[in-house]
């Protein structure tokens, strides 16, 4: 790792969720400062406390509604007046709800598209705004945002956006010494709605899924070369690859067969 004034902090949105907290963890143990950011204050707190009793870091957790663009800016300016140069973000957050666009509500949908797309965007540009002499950007995106993806259809569309961002944003940065990443797990064990969704899989979830820590290692060595887009495990790939030739109406008639049937609102 590189002398640690100039790697500058990490900052992970969504720090308290499964895939978040593999991150924080991951990036603490390789030496990084924090920003941590989520929505419950007494989470982060609470997982700053944990962190300094196992390493040396120093971290600042603050704070912020990233469907909310007054909070958003909140954050940013009390990372500006502390003058935190930023080394590495990583976008985790994200809100996964899933049913049918009619079941939505208007303030559902801004929510969504807000936290999934909007919230990113708008902290890769502070980030480059705040770098430190390098800068590392994984934008967490999701195989559902390959296809459409009925029943789902938001979530796909969002996470499917944050892909083709990410690739048109790492052409932009070349040359500037920032890195651009869009990863794009399955399938993680993170919540026990998930958990279960993974078990009605049968094998191929068995497979597939991968573990939240599994994937910030190999999400954190796909930046660091950075790849445009990465698909974390084998089984993923192979999802990916078997299913490109297939017409598109049988992968909406298959999509929407499935999805239907499974309707959550975690958030």
């Amino acid at each position: 790792m590189k002398n640690k004034e100039n790697i500058g902090y990490a900052l992970v949105t969504g720090a308290t969720g499964g895939l978040g907290k593999a991150f924080v963890y991951a990036l603490a143990k390789k030496g990084y400062d924090l920003i941590l950011t989520g929505r419950s204050i007494e989470k982060l707190l609470n997982l700053e406390a944990a962190l300094l009793q196992e390493y040396n870091v120093q971290i600042h957790a603050i704070a912020a509604d990233l469907s909310n663009e007054n909070s958003r800016l909140a954050l940013m300016e009390e990372i500006r007046a502390k003058q935190l140069q930023i080394g590495m973000l990583v976008n985790a957050a994200g809100a996964d709800v899933q049913k049918a666009l009619v079941a939505y509500t208007q303030e559902k949908i801004a929510f969504q598209c807000r936290v999934n797309f909007e919230a990113a965007v708008a902290l890769c540009r502070f980030a480059i705004e705040n770098k430190a002499e390098q800068l590392e950007i994984i934008n967490v995106s999701s195989v559902s945002g390959i296809y459409p993806m009925p029943y789902f259809a938001i979530y796909s569309a969002t996470k499917g956006a944050l892909t083709s961002f990410s690739a048109s944003l790492r052409e932009e940065m070349k040359g500037q010494n920032v890195s651009v990443t869009a990863i794009l797990p399955g399938a993680m064990p993170t919540r026990d709605d998930i958990k279960e969704q993974i078990k009605g899989q049968g094998l191929w979830g068995k497979l597939a899924a991968k573990s939240p820590d599994w994937v910030a290692e190999y999400s954190i060595k796909a930046v660091r070369k950075n790849k445009r887009k990465a698909i974390p495990g084998f089984w993923n790939k192979v999802m990916r690859v078997s299913t490109a030739w297939l017409p598109t109406a049988w992968r909406l008639k298959f999509i929407a067969r499935r999805w239907s049937k499974i309707s959550k609102d975690a958030f």
